[in-house]
């Protein structure tokens, strides 16, 4: 449940992040497109951030060990809210003004 943990906290703060930057750019996508747009938003910028990380990039085992193990680091929880709000709220905002819905 642990290596999870980073997933969900991506996903619920890039809902989150949806829903403020559609409010503030007063989108008219409704709050359930926002908080889908986020989430997708969301859990690829959480996922993306959640890989980066320091350490020898050459071996790949301990980049894997590294990233299970450290699920409940407290930088990896602020790298899955700050990314998943962040990308949440910038996918959000791009379709928002692609489809014209403002």
């Amino acid at each position: 449940m642990e290596q999870y943990l980073p997933i969900i906290i991506g996903l619920l703060s890039g809902a989150a992040g949806g829903n403020i930057a559609g409010k503030l750019l007063k989108s008219s996508m409704g709050t359930m497109g926002r908080s889908l747009t986020g989430i997708v938003g969301g859990a690829g910028l959480a996922g993306v951030l959640s890989m980066i990380g320091g350490g020898d990039v050459g071996s790949m085992a301990d980049a894997a060990q590294a990233a299970t193990s450290s699920a409940m680091d407290p930088m990896s929880i602020v790298k899955s809210v700050v990314g998943g709000g962040v990308g949440g709220g910038i996918l959000t905002a791009i379709l928002g003004m692609v489809t014209g819905k403002k």
